[in-house]
């Protein structure tokens, strides 16, 4: 292991995070009581620009009037390039302590990050807030992938990160269909076999781009979260859209419809088959030191450090979670 120490993020339940328009206070009540660990209230793209000013205020009687329970609450603020934006930070962070995070939308440059880790600490000091306020950035352009080690490492406030597939299709100019779905043109063509015939394998657009950023994310202890998947009618494209980010290292995914928060909070817990079988790896482990033999098998199979490192990684993520759901349904006082 390297001798550099890389602080770990804030720690969160972060399996599901849901979109909710801050123009539609109606479903303010619902989102608090859905099962989503994390809910931002959206400034931004889901927002007409005659709209913003309202939104704002919808958003911060919510955060005041609503009981979010242990929610973790976040605003998606609009971007650097707005006008609305200093008024989104200033206003909702000076009289919403629920407040416990802000969602950057499309940076580009650590700058960008720097700029309103400055503005939140002098809100912060003047308003004498108690509780310190987090981020999450979006990764949405090319000039945010291009610069995503950099932007990792700009901010204490850092605590994630998103893939924005939808405007990262559009700035690096992909051929997509579905926001956050596959492309039938995107495969290989394998060779032919004896009869001359040839399959067609289709494959993932967004998979060096989501695993740059999940790269980047854990070089710097950051939770990588995958975006949105547009056609919350499909379910079973949603699950395997958040299998494969998953399986790369994601912690959570978006959910843009109350019916996937499930979903991504099913897909983002480990199974009990998971869990038992890290178990089983770690016991052998042990009961290979207590003979001391040097090496450790399992089901016929060599166990290496790498495994043991991932049996030990996935054992503390679902202790994680049953602690921090377990919290959850406690009671505040």
């Amino acid at each position: 292991m390297s001798f550099t120490i890389i602080e770990q993020a804030f720690p969160r339940l972060h399996r599901s995070e849901l979109a909710v328009p801050g123009s539609n206070p109606a479903m303010f009540e619902k989102a608090a009581r859905s099962a989503a660990d994390v809910v931002f209230l959206d400034l931004e793209d889901a927002v007409a620009p005659d709209d913003k000013e309202a939104a704002r205020r919808n958003i911060m009687e919510g955060l005041q009037e609503i009981d979010w329970g242990r929610k973790t609450m976040m605003i998606r603020i609009n971007g650097l390039d707005t006008h609305y934006m200093y008024r989104d930070v200033v206003d909702i962070v000076e009289v919403c302590p629920r407040l416990d995070m802000i969602l950057i939308p499309k940076v580009g440059v650590p700058q960008d990050v720097y700029a309103l880790d400055m503005l939140v600490t002098q809100i912060e000091v003047a308003k004498k807030r108690g509780k310190r306020i987090g981020f999450e950035v979006l990764i949405e352009t090319a000039l945010g992938m291009a610069n995503v080690e950099a932007i990792a490492q700009s901010s204490r406030r850092l605590e994630a990160m998103s893939f924005g597939v939808a405007d990262y299709a559009a700035s690096t100019r992909a051929r997509t269909t579905v926001i956050g779905g596959v492309n039938r043109d995107s495969g290989v063509l394998a060779d032919k076999d004896e009869r001359g015939d040839r399959q067609y394998f289709w494959t993932d657009p967004w998979h060096a781009a989501q695993t740059r950023m999940m790269v980047a994310c854990r070089a710097y202890g950051l939770r990588p979260i995958d975006g949105p998947f547009g056609d919350f009618s499909d379910p079973d494209g949603y699950v395997a859209a958040a299998n494969r980010a998953a399986v790369l290292g994601y912690e959570g995914k978006w959910a843009i419809h109350p019916s996937q928060i499930e979903l991504a909070n099913r897909v983002y817990t480990p199974s009990e088959a998971e869990v038992g079988k890290a178990r089983r790896i770690m016991d052998a482990m042990a009961q290979a030191a207590r003979e001391g033999r040097g090496a450790v098998s399992l089901d016929g199979r060599l166990i290496d450090i790498a495994s043991i490192r991932m049996a030990e990684a996935l054992l503390a993520k679902a202790e994680s979670i049953s602690g921090q759901i377990a919290a959850a349904q406690r009671p505040e006082v």
